[in-house]
């Protein structure tokens, strides 16, 4: 019979770790689309004016995450603001998608033919309802799919947050097999989490994508 010391508490401990990972996601993923959605307009309609915040995006995007999250961790202090490990989580993921969801966007928004644009200001369309009926609605449907990735990959990168002291899933499962030193089955549980969590957010923007489609 096979023996083990993994507890239903243990387990309530991971569920515990997904809570945490999913509210992680779920900040980091609201800060980085609001300014990647402001970065990204901004470098679709002013591309020249905004290319120093492409140049400050691209370092963000080219550092490895873990770097991030040391080095303004390690700044908090310096300088010594009082804020908690999970706000600095969620400031860095969210600084970090921000960095992708500029790109995202801005390949959105070029996508929509000039020809469409200039045929709505030619209808007396102005700028802003040109942006908003025409421009915005076409470019989230092209945008969806590469902020859905986003979202899914922020997931999995919130395992990072460990290493500036936070208990998310991951950090919950290396905790339970320092303890019972059952590091196969404990994975495996943990890993079975992520996939149900990440299965969930897929089906739901499939399910998003597929309502579009129909009120086409």
């Amino acid at each position: 019979m096979f023996a083990t010391g993994f507890s239903s508490n243990d387990l309530l401990f991971l569920l515990n770790g997904a809570w945490v990972t999913l509210q992680l996601t779920f900040w980091s993923i609201m800060l980085g689309s609001l300014a990647g959605l402001l970065f990204g307009l901004l470098r679709a309609l002013l591309p020249r004016a905004s290319l120093p915040l492409a140049w400050v995006l691209d370092v963000f995007r080219s550092v490895p995450l873990l770097i991030q999250f040391v080095l303004f961790n390690s700044l908090k202090s310096i300088v010594g603001l009082n804020i908690s490990a999970f706000s600095v989580g969620c400031i860095v993921l969210g600084v970090y998608a921000a960095a992708y969801f500029t790109e995202i966007v801005r390949a959105g928004v070029l996508s929509v033919p000039f020809t469409l644009r200039r045929a709505s200001r030619s209808l007396g369309l102005s700028f802003l309802q040109d942006l908003r009926w025409i421009v915005l609605p076409m470019a989230t449907r092209v945008a969806f799919p590469g902020w859905l990735n986003l979202v899914l990959g922020v997931m999995k990168d919130t395992a990072l947050v460990m290493w500036i002291g936070i208990v998310e899933l991951l950090r919950a499962s290396q905790t339970i097999v320092t303890r019972i030193q059952e590091p196969l089955l404990v994975l495996c549980i943990a890993g079975l989490i992520y996939y149900v969590m990440s299965l969930v957010v897929a089906r739901l923007g499939a399910r998003l994508e597929r309502r579009w489609q129909e009120n086409d």
